[in-house]
């Protein structure tokens, strides 16, 4: 059987295709904060102090100049950092967390668990909040996305070809 006798009684049930473009959700060009708009109602503060804190922390800030510059107490950063996916901001050790684990559990008084902990009062609460709540899903993409070098320079050769382009306000690539 060739293929003139599987195609033969074949007829087209349409009249015309249906033209289909790849879909794309590109988010490269939106600031930070507008990414992080998703997720504004389960940070400690508003996603614009939100992406600062991200990016003043990712450029090497300590938890108090991040505090500083942008206007959000110190444990309100270190709980934004935490639900934006950064593991650098749990102040306590392994051991030390044990008895805030207890004190979770109802096995243990506050006072003793801070006392136990051999930690401050803040840094157990911090300590108590990030063994109590997770990272929010997906918000660590978006700020590495949006953070990462590559993506600058991304953007800059995009910016740079885009000067080049007629109709970009400056002179192309032949001088027009």
């Amino acid at each position: 059987m060739g293929l003139a006798e599987i195609a033969d009684g074949i007829t087209t049930t349409t009249t015309q295709q249906r033209e289909r473009g790849v879909a794309s959700v590109d988010h490269t060009r939106a600031p930070l904060a507008d990414r992080l708009g998703t997720y504004a109602d389960r940070l400690p503060c508003t996603a614009a102090q939100a992406a600062a804190v991200a990016k003043q922390h990712a450029s090497g800030a300590g938890e108090q100049a991040v505090s500083d510059a942008v206007g959000v107490p110190p444990t309100t950063v270190a709980k934004c950092l935490h639900l934006l996916g950064f593991d650098d901001v749990m102040p306590l050790s392994e051991r030390q967390r044990e008895p805030v684990a207890a004190w979770l559990e109802g096995q243990r008084t506050r006072v003793d668990a801070v006392a136990a902990a051999d930690g401050t009062e803040r840094e157990c609460m911090l300590a108590a909040y990030i063994m109590t709540h997770d990272s929010l899903p997906g918000a660590a993409d978006v700020v590495v996305s949006a953070l990462s070098p590559q993506q600058d320079a991304m953007v800059a050769k995009r910016d740079a070809l885009a000067a080049t382009l007629p109709g970009s306000g400056e002179a192309g690539v032949d001088g027009v």
